[in-house]
């Protein structure tokens, strides 16, 4: 069973139909349970950092993802779930995160000609090298992904990092660490692309 988590935040109905191209038990929950009983788990999410994170502990969630991810159940983070699993945000006054990997989540600088949020489609740079890549398997190099995003993380550790995209500046766009995996864009409104890494995970 994979286990689409729900807090409140996100179009999880369009995750979910993303991965029942490829498997078939796959529900959304806020469950503690349902989390810890999961084959595998997907964090996804849009919004502001620290709401989310009042709604994962409103929920009682955070011991289920640290729970989970401690288990070394294969897990995704897709766009603020990717920035929730980082030591703390920028975002407003400084909200500590789940502090799984070490790093800040900070604010794209505002700069001339360019926009905030970083929205549509953008390149990814490979950084990985060998096994740590299974997650972009059949990824080619400058692949277009769809993003939307005003905040991009830092990891203090960068052989966490998976890819990086250029936006004013360069950023991490995925990381991948033992049985975490998390990207900055959005694999399920990525087209065929991004389908790819959705059934790269059902596999792994």
């Amino acid at each position: 069973m994979i286990t689409i988590i729900d807090y409140g935040m996100g179009n999880l109905r369009s995750v979910q139909k993303a991965f029942e191209l490829y498997y078939s038990k796959v529900r959304i929950s806020s469950s503690f349970e349902d989390i810890l009983t999961s084959d595998k788990v997907v964090l996804p999410g849009v919004g502001a950092f620290g709401v989310a994170m009042q709604e994962l502990k409103k929920r009682g969630l955070t011991d289920a993802i640290l729970d989970s991810i401690k288990k070394q159940k294969p897990f995704l983070g897709i766009c603020l779930g990717l920035q929730l699993l980082f030591s703390e945000s920028e975002e407003g006054d400084k909200t500590a995160g789940l502090g799984v990997l070490k790093g800040t989540v900070k604010r794209f600088q505002d700069k001339q000609d360019l926009k905030i949020p970083h929205m549509g489609w953008n390149t990814i740079r490979l950084k990985a090298q060998g096994s740590r890549l299974k997650a972009l398997e059949g990824i080619p190099d400058d692949s277009y992904m769809y993003f939307v995003h005003s905040y991009y993380v830092e990891p203090e550790d960068r052989s966490v990092v998976l890819c990086e995209t250029e936006y004013g500046d360069v950023f991490t766009s995925g990381i991948c660490k033992d049985n975490i995996c998390a990207f900055q864009f959005h694999p399920e409104k990525s087209q065929s692309v991004g389908l790819k890494i959705i059934k790269n995970f059902v596999k792994c």
